[in-house]
């Protein structure tokens, strides 16, 4: 009598187990890939500085920061001041040694408690600090629903998976890649809107659900165009130009002069201390934009021979993604997805993508992103921002758990259901992204706003 199989044994008969288990190992092999193709592909991943999300300390958590401190008189001078440490002998007796300062004796002792700070050798250095917070975040990114009974009748099925692999590998790249992006914009502490005349680099700005003229917000917290009007930066309003000139007539393109401001500016913050890179005793920093930028600014006129003439190595760090040379105290790295904006009248942007997905699958070329007459570019330091990702977690106390890797490691998952799959030959791909961006020293970055189509250098 023939011997009925089971539902193990019949899964494993008609191929379903087999096309699960390469599938399995195709996720696996994704997760690799994910790494090796994503190094050296962007200044984003390469460069936005990696951590642990510390566990067991809530959502939220606060990092403590110091900022610059110099010595300071009781008057707020900076500085010290300079006093001698003896008497004058001009005002000694040399007829009489009882009470009276000798120069270089031991009767004085400079810088000692109870002087006034101001009069005498002593200087206040005051410690300003503040508690910043940020919270961690999660997008889940899955694949379609692929059947494995296609998967192993269909022809050319190893190339099949290799594009599938493919497309979730880009998905991975391009969600972090904005992340990242998104989130040192939301960061950097100082806005520079490119004018015609009067550029200023701003800390304080005027949000678009102000409905005031008064630059009484810092930029820290807010983007160019974050989709609310509470934590999007009004352009028009915040311009110098303001309401006198429209932004389409004060606004002009990225310069050297600008540049040459955010380094100095950058210099005098102590941020070179910590630079990317350093050439004749000087930091060399990393400016992000796009390959556009990066030609309006070497082909300026008077500015050209910069590049020609420079023969410095490149630093260890930036050298992976294809730098071969700085220009006037920058490293130019090239993001050509870079963001790109309209500005309405009101002083409101809207953020152009350079793709747009149509009827829920097919994604295509945005031509309105080649069209955005704004774009930006960033000035990136590493102490800027950490990005925290959580270690997986297995659990503990007797209570397991399957372990989730939050980089956007992909799982081949297949869930039997009664309804929409009783066999157990539906599944598909899933991944976890998340982090937190801890911020740091966020004086030390820069949003560049300017008008790419203009033919006028920023003042």
């Amino acid at each position: 009598m023939a011997r009925i199989p089971n539902t193990q044994s019949a899964a494993a008969f008609d191929g379903t187990d087999l096309i699960n288990t390469v599938l399995t190992e195709e996720a696996n092999r994704i997760g690799q890939d994910i790494y090796s193709r994503t190094l050296h592909t962007s200044p984003w991943i390469d460069l936005i500085k990696q951590t642990a999300f510390a566990d067991g300390m809530g959502y939220t958590q606060t990092t403590l920061i110091y900022d610059r401190a110099i010595p300071h008189t009781a008057a707020d001078a900076e500085g010290v001041t300079w006093n001698d440490m003896g008497n004058a002998l001009g005002a000694n007796s040399f007829t009489n040694t009882l009470g009276q300062g000798l120069k270089d004796s031991a009767e004085y002792v400079g810088g000692a408690g109870g002087f006034t700070a101001g009069t005498d050798e002593i200087a206040n250095v005051a410690f300003a600090k503040q508690l910043k917070q940020y919270s961690i975040q999660r997008t889940i990114i899955e694949s379609p629903r692929l059947s494995t009974e296609d998967l192993r009748f269909a022809a050319h099925r190893t190339e099949q998976l290799r594009a599938i692999m493919d497309r979730m590998t880009e998905a991975t790249r391009y969600t972090w890649e904005n992340r990242y992006r998104d989130e040192f914009e939301r960061l950097a502490g100082n806005l520079v809107l490119c004018e015609t005349t009067g550029t200023t680099i701003k800390s304080d700005t005027i949000d678009s659900g102000d409905g005031g003229t008064t630059a009484d917000e810092n930029f820290e917290g807010l983007s160019i165009a974050s989709g609310t009007a509470s934590t999007s930066v009004n352009v028009e309003n915040t311009t110098n130009a303001s309401e006198t000139a429209n932004v389409s007539e004060s606004m002009a393109n990225i310069s050297n002069a600008i540049m040459d401001k955010i380094y100095y500016n950058l210099v005098r913050k102590g941020a070179g201390n910590n630079a990317y890179g350093r050439e004749n005793g000087r930091p060399v920093f990393a400016a992000v934009m796009s390959s556009e930028a990066s030609y309006q600014l070497q082909t300026e006129a008077g500015f050209r021979d910069d590049v020609r003439y420079n023969n410095a190595k490149v630093s260890d760090l930036i050298a992976p993604l294809g730098v071969e040379k700085s220009f006037r105290g920058f490293y130019h790295l090239i993001d050509d997805l870079a963001p790109r904006f309209t500005i309405a009248a009101d002083g409101t942007a809207t953020r152009v993508l350079p793709y747009v997905v149509a009827s829920g699958q097919l994604t295509t070329v945005n031509t309105a992103y080649d069209t955005a007459s704004y774009e930006a570019a960033y000035v990136l330091h590493p102490e800027v921002m950490e990005s925290q990702i959580p270690n997986p977690f297995t659990g503990g106390s007797g209570v397991s758990f399957d372990p989730v890797n939050y980089r956007g490691k992909f799982s081949w998952t297949n869930n039997r259901d009664n309804v929409s799959n009783p066999d157990g030959t539906l599944g598909y791909f899933r991944g976890i992204l998340a982090s937190a961006s801890k911020p740091i020293k966020t004086d030390c970055g820069f949003v560049i706003l300017f008008k790419r189509d203009s033919s006028t250098p920023a003042a």
